[in-house]
């Protein structure tokens, strides 16, 4: 920056009055150097000067020789201060508060007695405009930047030639507009100039809509401030810190590599121009190392140095004071030079303060009083200099000198930035007229300005278009099965075995079926096929195909196993009595009920909780090429606020009828009826679809982040279930059908007697059934006839036994010879039956002692009674 200045006004100077200018500097220059001879009779005024020749900023080094050529100019005219000399009483402050402190206690104890004082660093400036108003001093720095000092109330008395820090802050919020900047990060050192600089900027970039997402601090180590940056993704960064804390910085930028085309970083002008050049031993980088973390970065400074070849109050260019002031720094490189570039505010503090003094004579001479009447406890006589302070106004070699109401300079900014390792003008602005003037010549190492922030691209999650495609064709056929299969059963509906399987059920069931196939299409449509607007119109065609579907396709089916399950496996005197009241409404009745559950709840949840559209977002990923973006990647849901409660009632509900349906399934295998004569396939059909279900539904719950995942799982279990429930249900009744022809001839039978026939083996069975139970009530009567007569005979017995004597009971143990041998064919059992058995305990309680059904002089002993039995007739 100082070498740009500084090349740009020599470059001004070889004009084609070179020669003359020339001459002119030369006897600047002899003036300065020759001993200023003070006139007889003139009164000294003394200055109390603190020069920082060394520490944090050792402006000192430029600021006190500028000072001094101007302290000899103003004692060399005659039109100003005639009757005074001004001189200057200077000590090394070192930037240091604490020394100064010392310093200041010699100067105001100390004689002569000091009319102003002059601070250099903004941390002595502090102490010393604080102090001053004590001893009625006026303070007029030339290098305080600290916002700070703008406080009049703590500082009433200070003025300064530097301006303040904050006017920084007007052309950064322009340039952060200008690149289309709204997100910024700050790192400062931790003392007062640099925490109000950035107070006030935070204030300015709020107001510009511009946010601060990250702002670290440190004290001596920015090591764990610049992770931090880097953790956060900071990359418009505003560094506040002091040149030596500067290369610190920038050495743990390298290390992170917080630099290069994806960052800028705005950093203080009044830094030397090589100060990342040189050689610190507090930190671990080469020369090559903060090179090449520097490059780029914009600085703000102030313009220190009129741009304009203008002749201001000391007959002086700013091209001619640069020249006498390399003369008087006896040709020392001004990069190595501290405070080469305030050096001109130094100057032209003096000349504010000489035209001050002079501008009191006057006011004071009518009063009675005098410049060198002054003590630290004459108020009169600094409210005078102070009056003529806050009015100054002149042209200098900084530009146009001036004060604001808080004693700050008004000044320009300066806008530069390092290209190829030396710094480059790109532009000025004017915050007084907020008036930017742009070069056009900034660079950058990318394509152009870089953004501040990573750049997000959100990218939509849609399903793949051939896994869509592949299910929607198989959809698409089990749609067309199920026309077929509820045409069939439609147009023979006059068959006996079509209508023995309830075909008003099995048409539910299909047109369910078709139901849920069609919700598949919806469930893949997304945002690739509809509007945003529209989605939530096909999430409600998801939820009642899917909802009704299932209802009349599984309602109906278990509607047949629940009413087998009831009239079919009971006790046999109660099964008479229901077999006789299985009436159709009954079933219709039941899928009503089913159905009308699932419908008042879907109503209910779209009226209280309706279905909307929810976005899922998923990491950050980056993509393959070397790009400053992110990809956001995105996916859209059909949800509701309590999308969880609400399924988990409806899961719930399914979930209890389906595992309800595996039971009754499995409980009415065995069972045979006529009156749903395919109650076997509705159970195989319930426990595929029952097991499909049951594992979908939580997979796809889980799976609901991958779209593809989900929709296979979700609509291969809908597919598959409904061409499972089809081919059980229908292809049987086709293949009977077609392969006995039994709806030819039915049909032929029905139009030649107008009623179908019994002559099938169902008909034969119920007739068997009947003659079964008739000969059942007969065996009954029997036995029970057989008990009475057993009571009759055992009660004769014992009258007889008490008559006889006791040889004749002799004879009661022996039993006659029979009479008659039977024919032992005539005893077996009708063909089909099983032999019986000789022996007693083998046979019922009721057949035992049979004898007693004839009487005692029978042809048949009671011996060949035992081994009688009456055939039954059992199915």
């Amino acid at each position: 920056m100082q070498g740009s200045m500084q090349g740009s006004m020599q470059g001004t100077s070889r004009a084609p009055r070179g020669r003359v200018t020339l001459l002119r500097v030369s006897l600047t220059v002899f003036l300065l150097l020759w001993p200023a001879r003070p006139s007889a009779g003139k009164k000294k005024l003394y200055i109390g000067a603190l020069f920082p020749m060394s520490g944090g900023w050792p402006g000192g080094q430029a600021c006190m020789p500028s000072a001094q050529m101007a302290l000899d100019l103003v004692n060399n005219r005659s039109d100003i201060l005639p009757d005074y000399e001004l001189e200057l009483i200077h000590f090394d402050s070192m930037c240091d508060p604490g020394e100064a402190t010392k310093l200041l206690y010699d100067l105001l104890y100390t004689e002569p007695i000091k009319i102003v004082l002059m601070p250099g660093c903004s941390g002595v400036s502090t102490l010393v405009a604080e102090a001053a108003r004590m001893w009625n001093l006026i303070v007029l720095s030339y290098g305080s930047s600290s916002p700070a000092l703008s406080n009049r109330q703590r500082f009433p008395t200070f003025f300064r030639t530097h301006p303040s820090a904050t006017l920084h802050n007007p052309t950064r919020v322009q340039l952060f507009q200008k690149w289309k900047w709204t997100r910024i990060a700050t790192i400062q050192q931790t003392t007062e100039v640099f925490t109000s600089t950035l107070d006030d900027l935070e204030e300015r970039v709020k107001e510009a809509g511009i946010e601060i997402s990250v702002r670290q601090s440190f004290l001596t180590d920015p090591a764990v401030a610049v992770k931090n940056l880097k953790r956060q993704d900071a990359r418009i960064i505003v560094g506040l810190f002091y040149e030596t804390e500067a290369r610190k910085v920038f050495c743990e930028v390298f290390k992170e590599k917080l630099y290069g085309k994806k960052y800028v970083w705005f950093l203080i002008g009044w830094y030397a121009d090589n100060w990342f050049k040189i050689k610190d031993p507090a930190i671990n980088c080469t020369v090559e190392n903060m090179t090449e973390a520097v490059e780029g970065h914009v600085t703000t400074e102030i313009v220190m140095l009129n741009p304009e070849t203008v002749r201001g109050v000391s007959n002086m260019t700013s091209q001619e004071f640069i020249a006498s002031l390399m003369s008087l720094l006896g040709g020392k490189n001004p990069e190595e030079t501290g405070g080469f570039q305030e050096a001109p505010l130094a100057y032209d503090a003096v000349w504010a303060l000489a035209l001050a003094l002079n501008k009191t004579v006057a006011p004071l001479k009518a009063k009675g009083r005098r410049l060198e009447d002054f003590n630290y406890n004459n108020h009169d006589i600094t409210s005078e200099i102070y009056r003529a302070l806050n009015t100054s106004s002149f042209e200098g070699v900084s530009g146009h000198v001036v004060f604001d109401a808080q004693g700050s300079r008004m000044a320009m900014t300066l806008i530069e930035q390092l290209q190829g390792g030396s710094y480059k003008k790109i532009g000025y602005y004017d915050s007084s007229q907020k008036n930017l003037s742009w070069f056009g010549n900034d660079v950058w190492i990318g394509a152009g300005p870089p953004a501040d922030r990573t750049v997000v691209i959100e990218e939509y999650r849609f399903l793949s278009q051939k896994l869509f495609a592949a299910v929607s064709v198989f959809a698409g056929l089990g749609i067309l099965l199920g026309i077929v299969c509820l045409t069939f059963n439609i147009y023979n509906g006059n068959v006996r075995y079509i209508q023995n399987s309830q075909p008003y059920l099995n048409n539910m069931t299909a047109v369910g079926c078709m139901m849920a196939l069609a919700a598949v299409f919806p469930l893949g449509i997304d945002g690739h096929h509809v509007h945003r607007s529209q989605f939530p119109i096909v999430c409600q065609f998801r939820l009642w195909l899917l909802g009704l579907g299932f209802s009349l396709a599984y309602g109906s089916m278990f509607t047949k196993i629940w009413w087998v399950h009831t009239l079919f496996t009971k006790k046999d005197e109660k099964k008479e009595k229901k077999k006789q009241h299985l009436e159709p409404w009954k079933l219709y009745a039941t899928v009503g009920v089913l159905l009308a559950v699932d419908f008042l709840s879907l109503m209910i949840w779209q009226i209280v909780d309706p279905l909307h559209i929810t976005v899922e977002k998923f990491t950050k990923e980056a993509p393959k090429e070397d790009l400053d973006v992110l990809i956001q990647p995105l996916l859209e849901h059909c949800s509701s606020e309590k999308m969880n409660t609400w399924l988990g009632v409806v899961y719930g509900y399914k979930g209890l009828l389906l595992l309800l349906g595996i039971f009754l399934a499995y409980e009415t295998k065995s069972v045979s009826t006529e009156k749903i004569n395919d109650h076997r396939a509705v159970g195989m059909a319930i426990y595929n679809v029952a097991v499909l279900c049951l594992i979908t539904a939580p997979v796809t719950m889980i799976l609901s982040s991958q779209q593809d995942a989900s929709f296979a799982f979700a609509s291969l279990a809908v597919v598959f279930s409904a061409y499972i429930t089809l081919v059980v249900l229908f292809v049987p009744k086709m293949r009977r059908l077609i392969t006995r022809g039994e709806w030819q001839s039915e049909q032929q039978d029905t139009l030649k007697t107008g009623s179908s026939t019994n002559n099938n083996d169902e008909e034969k069975s119920r007739q068997l059934e009947r003659e079964n139970r008739e000969l059942q009530k007969i065996i009954q009567e029997k036995e029970e006839r057989v008990s009475v007569l057993r009571n009759q005979l055992a009660e004769r017995q014992a009258l007889r036994n008490r008559r006889r004597p006791s040889a004749g009971q002799n004879q009661n143990h022996n039993a006659p010879p029979p009479l008659s041998q039977p024919d032992p064919k005539s005893l077996l059992p009708p063909p089909g039956y099983p032999n019986p058995t000789t022996d007693n305990h083998s046979l019922p309680p009721s057949f035992s002692n049979s004898s007693s059904l004839y009487p005692a002089d029978s042809k048949m002993s009671r011996n060949h009674c035992h081994n009688s039995q009456i055939p039954l007739l059992y199915k």
